[in-house]
């Protein structure tokens, strides 16, 4: 399969994953007496960025592959650890600058983050 290919295939299952965990998310915070339309907020903010994160992650890392298939091993380790520090920087200033508008609420946009590796290690149990 083409990389560009997996990758957006890849990426549409952990925008489905993130959705269906974030409503899940929403529906604790309304039983616990905490919703409101901050949390739908903060959780959309949170899935939308997570979602981006694996995105630019995983071409991240397909670049990187191709520069070392291209024995470029050092070009390859310097362009995911500049795609980490870059995509971690991002994170910080989304976050920050959400949290401090008050426009959401801050668990509920980072709370999402975590939902990635679940989704991935549910995907690759139902994977043939």
């Amino acid at each position: 399969m083409d990389s560009r290919k997996f990758v957006l295939k890849e990426t549409l299952l952990i925008l489905l994953g993130e959705a269906i965990c974030s409503g899940a998310m929403v529906g604790i915070f309304a039983l616990m007496g905490l919703f409101d339309v901050t949390v739908v907020i903060g959780a959309i903010v949170g899935a939308v960025m997570s979602t981006l994160n694996f995105f630019f992650m995983a071409v991240g890392a397909t670049l990187a592959a191709d520069k070392a298939e291209k024995q470029d091993v050092k070009g390859g380790k310097a362009l995911i650890q500049s795609s980490y520090t870059l995509r971690l920087v991002v994170l910080a200033l989304v976050f920050f600058a959400f949290a401090k508008s008050g426009l959401c609420n801050v668990f509920a946009m980072v709370i999402p983050l975590v939902f990635v590796r679940p989704i991935i290690t549910i995907a690759e149990f139902f994977r043939k």
